[in-house]
């Protein structure tokens, strides 16, 4: 029973992201030179490199997975532009319900 606490609580963190998700669209400019879109390619990159840290590295050395996050977040919003669509106070609501629900489901099998 605990299994199918945590496989629902691992779908309601997605459903979360993705309703959360749906309002953010990140973009990037066409550049007439090649050197000004480096720091967006940079930025998938980086955020690409430390969600693998935090995956794979061993216990000890995942803290140093965030350094490369926040470079990624910080090059995302010099290079390109994070737009944030408008949402309702529900939509919302229900995202960050159904995260929260979800990563305890998933975290303890319970609620």
């Amino acid at each position: 029973m605990a299994l199918i606490a945590r496989l629902i609580g691992i779908v309601l963190i997605g459903t979360g992201i993705y309703f959360l998700g749906n309002n953010i669209i990140f973009t990037t400019n066409v550049y007439p030179y090649f050197w000004r879109g480096i720091a967006a390619d940079g930025s998938i990159l980086a955020l690409i490199a430390g969600v693998m840290m935090l995956v794979f590295l061993p216990a000890r050395e995942k803290s140093w997975g965030w350094i490369p996050i926040i470079i990624g977040v910080v090059l995302v919003f010099f290079s390109s532009r994070a737009i944030l669509n408008p949402t309702s106070l529900w939509e919302f609501l229900l995202s960050f319900v159904s995260m929260a629900v979800g990563y305890k489901l998933a975290s303890q099998g319970r609620l």
